[in-house]
């Protein structure tokens, strides 16, 4: 598999936190900015505490290291940081998830995480030519109340909207838990996608098909365990934003030659490659679709799959879907 062409085709990236593109320089950065005192001396020491066992270890970091996001220069700082690492990449569109959660529970205000994010949206379609939707995510570790609330909240930046997303700690939190939550989403007029299938069992997945109803499923690495599930996705055309890296980092799998991604492909399902939390988990798309290339043998074809995966399961239009993908047929 030529690295070359990996670099050269545009692709879509639909799983990314953009907490997690906090890279350890930035974070020193924005504390001194706004004198914040880290638990971490050096740049060093905080990548240092980047070994991660299971996915609570690593939430535990990430929730500390957001703590240095308070003003909306900070998010603006943040995202195109991501933007510019995603263009270098061939990244030309971006579907990016933040955790207001995060921030309004330390009394950062929704409208000043959503107006930085934004404002790096708009520099980032005029600089780079990367275009962005935003997905805002509900915690599910917290009550769907606090969903609920969140989703209040963000009903005065919903033109800044495009879905909900569901993410943090999986296991003990089935996608059931927020139906009402994803209920009023839907009738905010937001698509709708859920973490299921990390972690937790094939049975979160049904939930978040069946209860939630959502447009694609984040991760989805356990359905495999399911023929009968399988073929519902399939069936649906369902896409799977699939993220190599972070499923190694955490233990998801023992080994890259042990990813379901390839198996995912063969079954004739729609699994898309991105890199989740690329601060902590070593690596942004390209460094993901390098590892997988490399350690499942996949072939070009494979990896144009893929690429073109990105773009059809995206919430992009179809006229621009349609010229995205007559991109990747010049970039072949």
């Amino acid at each position: 598999m030529d690295p070359a062409l990996i670099r050269r085709l545009p692709k879509a990236e639909l799983h990314l936190h953009i907490e997690g593109s906090l890279e350890p320089e930035l974070m020193f950065a924005l504390a001194r900015r706004n004198r914040i005192n880290l638990p971490f001396p050096t740049v060093e020491a905080v990548r240092a505490a980047y070994e991660f066992s299971r996915l609570q270890d690593f939430l535990d970091i990430y929730y500390r290291g957001a703590g240095v996001l308070v003003a909306e220069e900070d998010f603006h700082d943040l995202a195109m940081a991501y933007f510019r690492r995603a263009h270098a990449d061939g990244v030309v569109h971006a579907e990016i998830f933040f955790d207001p959660q995060t921030h309004t529970e330390r009394g950062v205000p929704m409208a000043t995480v959503i107006s930085g994010l934004a404002r790096a949206q708009r520099a980032a379609e005029t600089e780079l030519g990367l275009t962005s939707k935003l997905i805002l995510c509900l915690l599910r570790h917290l009550d769907e109340e606090a969903g609920l609330e969140t989703l209040r909240q963000a009903e005065p930046q919903l033109e800044h909207l495009t879905g909900v997303g569901l993410d943090s700690s999986e296991v003990g939190h089935p996608p059931s838990k927020f139906a009402r939550a994803y209920a009023r989403a839907g009738a905010m007029g937001l698509k709708k996608v859920a973490h299921a299938g990390e972690e937790g069992p094939p049975e979160y997945v049904w939930e978040a098909l069946d209860v939630l109803k959502v447009d694609r499923i984040d991760h989805g690495n356990r359905a495999l365990e399911d023929p009968r599930l399988v073929e519902r996705l399939k069936a649906d055309g369902m896409t799977l934003t699939v993220c190599p890296l972070s499923n190694l980092k955490l233990c998801v799998v023992d080994t890259m030659t042990s990813h379901p991604l390839k198996r995912m492909l063969e079954l004739g399902l729609k699994p898309t490659v991105n890199s989740d939390d690329p601060a902590y988990f070593g690596g942004y798309v390209g460094a993901n679709f390098e590892a997988v290339a490399q350690g499942l043998d996949l072939s070009a074809d494979d990896v144009e799959t893929l690429v073109r995966n990105s773009f059809t399961g995206s919430f992009l239009t179809e006229t621009e879907v349609a010229k995205h993908l007559a991109a990747v047929d010049r970039a072949r």
